[in-house]
């Protein structure tokens, strides 16, 4: 098979892959975008809240507390440019208890900590005065998260990688790659299978990027961390809306506890909640709805028997496993490695959405 020259490899076409697409194009450097979907965005980035992050709960000084605060600006902003649907909704973050309520503060105190300075401790009685139906004994308002169109985001960042003259095969799994001397080279299957050689190789393969760093021949793989794969159920909310900005517990071990969101057309969900998983499977188990009822009516008494039903889930690329609380994300570069010309993106969750195109500047500086 001939070896084909480009100068810069995505291989992944969810959010992270499109928006370093896009900077590196925007860079003036040839990029090649390969996707083993047969569309972009199929994966993690299709299956989550489409939430604009505040940047509150991540540990301070983490990549997640400064990618997620620097990538709100840069998405809010991005948004107006191009007429991207979104909404700066605000969240409540609400306590159902005594406990509960002494624990805001602490939420509170971590926000400012990276950075997140709108966000404020509101009374019960305020609380109810902006959602009405809602049961609390005192919240925190954080007006600066939001909610996104995330098909119509992924769209613009790959028609600003195309108009820079990147381009996008789909249908493209890698296969296996080779560190040479010259660079890295790459199989790439499909209905047109080809071998690529480049000089940049950017690994934003989401749940399958630990696998494709281990089949990089030359990669140290003692250094590919094990992918564990966290699994949220969604359920939508039949009837009348009950509310206008987004509904989060406090925080429980393992999570964030059954919130409510809502897409663009004011659609309310309740989710996710967390089920860790051996292999990629998208089902919702109608069952599970007794425990959502259950969480959602500490905040929402009034939720309805039948108000419930299955939606959607989504896969969270966890680097660590269920006893670890925290992850960071990890942008693993040739400092790291020892490899020119290779950088890996592991452990991109949320939010991952909120950061992308902070984390793309990122890739670009490495």
């Amino acid at each position: 098979m001939s070896v084909e020259q480009v100068e810069c490899i995505v291989a992944g076409a969810g959010v992270i892959g499109l928006a370093v697409a896009r900077q590196l194009a925007q860079a003036g450097r040839e990029v090649i975008l390969v996707e083993a979907a047969d569309r972009i965005g199929s994966g993690t980035s299709s299956r989550n809240s489409e939430v604009i992050h505040a940047g509150i709960y991540y540990a301070p000084g983490s990549l997640m507390a400064r990618l997620c605060v620097e990538g709100r600006i840069l998405l809010y902003d991005y948004c107006r440019e191009r007429g991207i649907g979104h909404r700066q909704c605000g969240k409540l973050i609400v306590a159902t208890s005594a406990a509960e309520l002494a624990h805001l503060p602490t939420i509170a105190a971590r926000a400012a900590e990276n950075g997140v300075t709108d966000l404020r401790q509101i009374s019960a009685a305020d609380a109810r005065g902006l959602e009405p139906a809602l049961a609390t004994t005192g919240a925190l308002l954080s007006p600066s998260t939001g909610i996104i169109d995330s098909h119509a985001y992924m769209t613009s960042l790959l028609g600003d990688a195309e108009n820079a003259g990147a381009v996008l095969a789909l249908n493209s799994p890698v296969e296996r790659g080779k560190v040479t001397p010259g660079g890295i080279v790459v199989d790439v299957g499909g209905t047109d299978p080809m071998r690529l050689a480049c000089r940049l190789f950017v690994n934003a393969a989401g749940l399958a990027a630990p696998g494709l760093a281990r089949r990089i021949e030359g990669m140290p793989q003692a250094l590919v961390p094990r992918e564990f794969y966290a699994k949220g159920d969604y359920f939508s909310h039949v009837g009348k809306q009950p509310f206008s900005r987004l509904i989060y517990p406090v925080p429980v071990k393992g999570g964030l506890g059954i919130h409510l969101t809502l897409d663009m057309a004011g659609q309310a969900r309740f989710g996710p909640d967390i089920e860790w998983v051996e292999a990629l499977n998208y089902d919702v188990d109608p069952e599970k709805s007794a425990s959502f009822y259950a969480g959602v009516r500490r905040y929402y008494p009034d939720l309805k028997d039948g108000a419930l039903v299955p939606a959607y889930s989504g896969i969270r690329p966890k680097i660590v496993p269920p006893d670890v609380a925290i992850q960071d994300f990890v942008l693993q570069g040739p400092g790291a490695h020892g490899v020119p010309g290779l950088i890996n993106l592991f452990g991109i969750e949320s939010p991952g959405l909120t950061a992308s195109l902070a984390l793309a500047k990122r890739v670009t500086e490495i």
